[in-house]
């Protein structure tokens, strides 16, 4: 299954390729809409002058200059110098931990609960974040350790439109958007 999490070919085709810039994406995922965020790879590496993210050349770069490469214009992220530095630290976390490898993140987690446990102690991804992307590794990558579903909580679910797991065209990411509506709306009116 193609990711058409950007609604952009060309960003899409890189998640697709590159699953550290599928972790990325994922890490920029929050008050922008899902969309930007998950362009926002593709957008790094043409600046870069590269095809594909790497870890290692993210966690050496030089924080200054990749504070700058997501501040030119237009921004890769509503807070380009926190998110810079947030991705620089993901990337270290792997170099460090994975040895640049983002799939042995979940290559060898023995169940769902395991792979939650990893991508939880990732920089950037806390719970909720982790629950998502084990579900999305689930539902649209194939990565399905025993237990995945319970691991990613609501996330999990068949047949619902919940997160950027269960967008799959434009109709469901319009779901998935009214869902969040519904729960920010919830949210509001229980305070």
């Amino acid at each position: 299954m193609s990711l058409t999490l950007a609604q952009d070919a060309a960003a899409d085709a890189l998640l697709d390729r590159d699953p550290f810039a599928l972790l990325v994406g994922m890490l920029l995922d929050q008050q922008i809409p899902m969309e930007r965020a998950f362009a926002a790879p593709a957008e790094l590496a043409r600046r870069l002058g590269c095809d594909n993210l790497d870890a290692r050349q993210l966690a050496e770069y030089d924080p200054d200059k990749l504070i700058e490469l997501f501040s030119r214009q237009p921004a890769l992220h509503r807070f380009p110098k926190s998110m810079a530095g947030r991705v620089q630290a993901l990337a270290v976390a792997l170099v460090e931990q994975y040895d640049g490898d983002v799939t042995a993140v979940w290559a060898d987690a023995g169940t769902g609960k395991e792979l939650l446990r990893r991508l939880g102690a990732l920089p950037g991804f806390g719970k909720q974040k982790a629950q998502i992307f084990v579900a999305l590794l689930g539902k649209q990558r194939g990565i399905t350790p025993e237990g995945w579903r319970e691991a990613a909580g609501g996330y999990g679910e068949d047949g619902v439109h919940k997160s950027v797991a269960d967008v799959v065209d434009g109709v469901s990411l319009g779901r998935v958007r009214e869902y969040k509506q519904q729960m920010k709306a919830a949210a509001k009116a229980s305070t």
